[in-house]
């Protein structure tokens, strides 16, 4: 969908140039890493048969349009993980992707990834409910948050062709996750569902009393799309709890997956509770909001290193592991700064931003001899473990969050904010 910015066209066109400039790179070559990775996510890690040999440990229904959601370089092995909510923010980097280049294909393969989504929803409890199965921690069990990760894809996919059943699902699910999930006057989210028991169960991960999911401001969207206040009231109260419970500035330390005991931090926690606090301030416009998602711009600041890049094992001073690089936050993080340039028009995250894209497009396949990893964004380098066999590891989430973001910043030279 094409959104509602502060800037003008040209604004745009000039803010795209101090970009690419600031990363070294021109139009034509976002244009081309970005089609590259698009490419790789369609055509190598996107399942094109329901009878395609990979690991599938997962109790999914269907597999086809399903995004592989690893590859070990070493092993030349694929395997899944998270497939739902993965799949589903891969169908938002194809449409995104679409937008910007105008390729037709790249609408075919966010097809397949909704569909996939589609295949794998069954009927709740009541008639206007869905129950998305995915899949995470567990290979039998819901994950809340890989319910609501994949609906956004589902959303960006209907405001592009306008087909009733993507918008439909997303309302069902929502609307199940609100009903059974949901603590009200907590904030909090039930995590782990057990389909067979029909049941939600304790966890480690949860405490046993849940999460404030907030992850792509999915039930603002759906109160957006459907007129139904409960949604709405749903997000602000999760916005509240998330207000009151941040720490460190710009972060949610006290819920997995981070660890507080560690003070260690997962990289995309600040993008997936961050982010819609954006979304919070233009609907409210209640500046709280605002300086919250600044705040968790400003966390990524201070969390990327030199090079542009980022550690999955960041703790809550910035000091980091030695291996483990986590690009697909970093490649968040990208869609955050662009948006908080369009929200403030301030130039304050032009240069992280800049940083993030050249060390991404730097972490692309480009010349291999594995064609499973032409066009890939490299996820990490693994810890040495004593052999020399290679300890590149791929996550299709480096690729999926940098063609989002790539898509956004491509699409500014002609004047338009894609989200």
């Amino acid at each position: 969908m094409i959104a509602v910015t502060t800037m003008e066209a040209n604004d745009l066109l000039l803010l795209q140039e101090d970009i690419l400039n600031a990363a070294g790179m021109d139009r034509n070559s976002l244009r081309e890493s970005l089609r590259a990775a698009l490419f790789w996510l369609g055509d190598r890690a996107q399942v094109q048969d329901e009878a395609e040999p990979v690991e599938k440990r997962h109790h999914q229904l269907s597999w086809k349009g399903a995004i592989k959601g690893e590859y070990s370089a070493a092993l030349r092995k694929w395997h899944f993980f998270c497939p739902v909510w993965h799949t589903g923010q891969a169908v938002k980097a194809f449409t995104l992707g679409y937008q910007a280049l105008g390729e037709p294909g790249l609408l075919k393969n966010a097809r397949a990834g909704a569909d996939f989504i589609h295949a794998n929803s069954i009927d709740g409890e009541l008639p206007d409910e869905k129950i998305i199965l995915a899949y995470e921690d567990f290979d039998d069990k819901l994950n809340t948050p890989a319910v609501l990760e994949c609906l956004d894809g589902l959303r960006c996919l209907y405001e592009c062709q306008g087909k009733p059943e993507d918008k439909l699902l997303l309302l069902d699910a929502a609307r199940w996750v609100l009903r059974h999930a949901w603590r009200p006057g907590q904030g909090l989210f039930q995590d782990f569902y057990d389909p067979v028991k029909k049941k939600f169960i304790s966890h480690k991960n949860n405490r046993g009393y849940g999460r404030p999911l907030f992850d792509d401001g999915i039930f603002l969207t759906a109160f957006r799309l459907s007129g139904q206040r409960q949604f709405r009231d749903a997000f602000y109260e999760t916005a509240e709890r998330l207000l009151n419970d941040e720490k460190p500035a710009g972060n949610w330390i006290k819920y997995p997956p981070c660890h507080e005991g560690r003070g260690l931090i997962h990289p995309r926690h600040a993008y997936w509770w961050g982010f819609p606090m954006f979304m919070a301030y233009r609907d409210s416009g209640d500046e709280r909001y605002l300086n919250c998602a600044l705040r968790a711009c400003r966390w990524y600041v201070s969390a990327q290193r030199r090079d542009g890049g980022m550690f999955r094992g960041t703790y809550e001073d910035f000091t980091t592991e030695s291996f483990g690089h986590a690009t697909s936050g970093i490649a968040a993080a990208m869609s955050m700064f662009l948006e908080a340039i369009h929200t403030t028009g301030s130039q304050e995250f032009v240069p992280p931003l800049a940083k993030a894209l050249a060390f991404c497009a730097k972490m692309q396949f480009s010349k291999v001899s594995d064609d499973n990893l032409q066009g890939a964004i490299l996820e990490k380098i693994l810890p040495p473990d004593g052999t020399d066999r290679s300890p590149y590891y791929i996550r299709a989430l480096g690729s999926i969050f940098y063609a989002q973001a790539a898509a956004k910043i491509l699409a500014l030279e002609n004047g338009e904010k894609l989200v």
